[in-house]
């Protein structure tokens, strides 16, 4: 296949087609997987400051009398809290807290007044950071260096249940970003490695659905050659005759007959080699599922192979050979199909073996069971196949010797439409030869109980 221009031209541009659309989908699911990793990871994220803010809310609910005022024992529920000015910026004394994430994770925390003023600072303490009076629920802030934080606001009441200011919660984002940074490195890289995986299996792939449209493609080009080839070969003797007795200048009754006798002779070649053709198209249409259910029908095989052996005994007798029928059991085998179709199918090894078979040779005819198959054995004793000639006899237009089959009228169609007709039936057949040691074709159909 990679030599002929076409199938290897369809071939690439199929491959860039499948890899091309295979990328964008890679891209839309790599950003897609990107978008919903990161979602879910700041999702997470917010759960966790969510948790935190709450429970610190609870806390100071049941510390705070007055609102704006910090109460002494405010600093039971955060050990380092600081009243807000510079000098809490001094050092970072982030001490654990009575919370169980924040002994793990640095947070920071600010108590706003109801005014918006920073009344005390707790936890990490980041003075780059800008105070944001604002009462928003959820806020991205960035410090002096550019790092990301998460703030959440939550209002604070006292035990009266009177607005005492607000509680601001944060923590970096840096971990996130971190995280996402090394997913989009990982599916960068990995972006061009997949990619070319797919290239390959696209290219491996493609090629391999095209094996049969090739395979078909260089069936048709054999047999519209070999038909061609085996039509111009009567034509030519049709035209080469008759040519000949136009230029003969008085055209005698014997000339004249001999000339419609060689036209009728390669006219009936002609005919016969249509009419195969045919057969083999409507059976390619049966093969198909194209079936005309008119023409299916029981058919014994018994009475077949009885019908054969007795038609086909004088033929066989005038080429001085012994032809024999078999019948190993004793019910009837029963099929189901068509009745001229399996009698093509048998009559075509019949004949070719009594063509092939030299003077004072043996062919016989085995019908028996295996099984849930009938069997019909064509055994002779002639000339042989070779192994590798073999495999191509099936094939239309090949002949094992071509010049015999030509002397025999034989067109190359025989045993195609046999192994046409055996497929069509749900069978098969096959061959089993020996050089000069004589060939056995086997045909193998489903019985009819």
């Amino acid at each position: 296949m990679n030599r002929n221009l076409l199938f290897s031209k369809t071939r690439r541009q199929l491959a860039i087609w499948f890899v091309s659309v295979m990328a964008i989908i890679l891209i839309v699911c790599e950003f897609s997987l990107d978008r919903a990793l990161s979602q879910a990871y700041k999702a997470t994220l917010d759960r966790e400051l969510t948790s935190v803010a709450n429970t610190l809310h609870n806390g100071f609910v049941t510390i705070l009398d007055r609102p704006g005022t910090l109460e002494s024992n405010v600093s039971n529920l955060l050990p380092d809290i600081c009243p807000y000015s510079d000098d809490c910026y001094e050092s970072d004394n982030s001490s654990l807290m009575p919370v169980e994430a924040i002994y793990k994770i640095e947070y920071y925390v600010s108590l706003l007044s109801s005014e918006g003023n920073p009344v005390a600072i707790a936890g990490k303490r980041i003075k780059s950071l800008p105070l944001t009076p604002t009462k928003s629920e959820w806020l991205e802030l960035l410090d002096d260096d550019g790092f990301p934080y998460r703030q959440t606001t939550l209002t604070l009441h006292t035990k009266d249940n009177l607005v005492w200011g607000y509680l601001q919660v944060g923590r970096s984002l840096e971990e996130v970003k971190k995280y996402t940074s090394t997913m989009r490195r990982v599916l960068i890289v990995g972006f061009p490695f997949i990619l070319s995986l797919i290239a390959v299996g696209a290219w491996w792939l493609v090629g391999k659905v095209m094996q049969p449209i090739y395979r078909s493609y260089r069936q048709i080009q054999q047999f519209t050659a070999d038909a061609a080839h085996e039509l111009r070969t009567p034509l030519a003797a049709i035209r080469a005759t008759v040519e000949s007795s136009l230029m003969k200048p008085r055209l005698t009754d014997a000339n004249a007959r001999n000339t419609l006798q060689t036209v009728s002779r390669q006219n009936q070649r002609l005919s016969q080699i249509v009419s195969d053709l045919m057969i083999l198209s409507r059976l390619d249409r049966q093969l198909s599922g194209v079936k005309s259910s008119n023409e299916i029908e029981s058919v014994i095989l018994n009475d077949l192979v009885s019908d054969i052996a007795e038609e086909f005994a004088a033929l066989a007798i005038s080429a001085n050979l012994q032809l024999k029928q078999q019948i190993n059991t004793s019910q009837n085998l029963t099929v189901k199909g068509n009745s001229e179709q399996l009698y093509r199918l048998v009559s075509n090894l019949v004949i070719n073996a009594i063509k092939y078979t030299p003077s004072s040779g043996e062919i016989t005819i085995i019908l028996e069971s295996e099984h849930n198959e009938a069997v019909i054995r064509v055994r002779d004793t002639g000339i042989g196949i070779a192994p590798p000639e073999q495999k191509k006899i099936f094939d239309r237009f090949y002949r094992v010797n071509s010049d015999r089959s030509r002397q025999t009228g034989g067109s190359g169609l025989g045993l195609a439409i046999s192994k046409a007709i055996a497929l069509a039936h749900n069978g098969s057949i096959e061959v089993q030869s020996e050089i000069n040691r004589g060939s056995s074709f086997i045909i193998r159909l489903p019985k009819y109980h």
